[in-house]
Formats: C-alpha cells, sequence, structure tokens
C-alpha cells in the first residue's frame, strides 16, 4: 500500500480496541510524515552470493542479516557488526596523513576495511540468519511431522543452540 491516507486509516480501524492515548499518535501523524515501503522477503542464498561491499558502501545490520526474532539474536549481530566496522575503519582512519598522502588515498584504505568487515562478517551472519529461518519454519510449521519435532525434539537441544549461537566474541573495538 503506498498511499499513507489509507494506510493511516487501516492502522486506524486495526487499533480501534485501543486506549486512545495509544491511537492518538496515529491521529496526530501527518500523512506526509507516514513513510511506505513495500516489504520483501530477502533469499538466504543472496547472504552468500551477494556482494555486501561497493567501493565506500557497505551493508550493516538489520539490512545485512535480516532474520525472524526466533533465535534473538538480530539486535545482538549487529552490535557485533559495529564492533567489527568500527575497528575496520579505525585502521583506516588511524593512518597519519603526510603530505603526500591524498584523499584516494584514504577512500582506498576505507574500500579495504569495509572489504574486510564483509569478509569478516559474512559467514556469522550467514549462520545466525540460516539458524533463525529454520528455527522459524518449525516453530510455526502446523505439518504432523514438523510439530512433532517441534514439540519432542526440539527442545532438548534448543537451549543448547541458543547458548552457542549467543556465545560468539567478535573482538575488541580498540585498535593497538
Amino acid at each position: 500500500m503506498n498511499n499513507p491516507v489509507k494506510m493511516k486509516k487501516l492502522v486506524l480501524n486495526k487499533l480501534e480496541k485501543m486506549p486512545s492515548h495509544v491511537k492518538c499518535f496515529i491521529e496526530k501523524t501527518e500523512a506526509e510524515d507516514i513513510l511506505t515501503s513495500p516489504l520483501r522477503y530477502r533469499h538466504q542464498w543472496e547472504l552468500v552470493l551477494g556482494n555486501i561491499s561497493k567501493g565506500n558502501v557497505c551493508v550493516v545490520g538489520d539490512a545485512f542479516h535480516p532474520m525472524a526474532p526466533d533465535l534473538g539474536q538480530g539486535g545482538c549481530c549487529s552490535l557485533e557488526d559495529g564492533i567489527v566496522l568500527g575497528r575496520h575503519l579505525a585502521q583506516a582512519f588511524s593512518k597519519t596523513p603526510t603530505k603526500d598522502f591524498k584523499d584516494e588515498e584514504q577512500y582506498k584504505e576505507i574500500e579495504g576495511s569495509l572489504r574486510k568487515y564483509a569478509r569478516e562478517r559474512r559467514w556469522r551472519n550467514i549462520d545466525i540468519s540460516v539458524t533463525s529461518y529454520v528455527l522459524g519454519l518449525l516453530l510455526q510449521g502446523d505439518l504432523k511431522l514438523v510439530a512433532h519435532v517441534r514439540d519432542r525434539v526440539l527442545p532438548h537441544f534448543l537451549a543448547e543452540l541458543l547458548l552457542k549461537k549467543s556465545d560468539f566474541d567478535c573482538g575488541k573495538l580498540k585498535v593497538e
């Protein structure tokens, strides 16, 4: 839906039983302040095959590793991304400029730092995203076999799986 006025009406209709102090925020929002963007499913293989770094631009955070909340790791991965990205960019910006140091050299340093970040984070994010996707299928599946696996098998190793996924050391931010 690309029409902000229709979007506002739809949301207000869905919230009709909510307390008035909740609805007032939507009611007071001007139509031109409502952004509508279509949701798009991003296939897991796009992480494997795609290029997340090009020139001095890089995809980070939720845009890099879209996932359902089934693992509870989305925010953690974004923090890990920030630490790793900060560490690599700090190396690029810590070079002391000399009179021969030019803007294009710093551009190349930044570009190289972003490529290093992308290489370092790719497989961690693929692991988390794919695990979240599979876990979501299992937790939401209605087929008898899927429900059996979810109810009888999954609980026995889910806690261990979640602990393993959350026990990740992305290194220190400080550049030495």
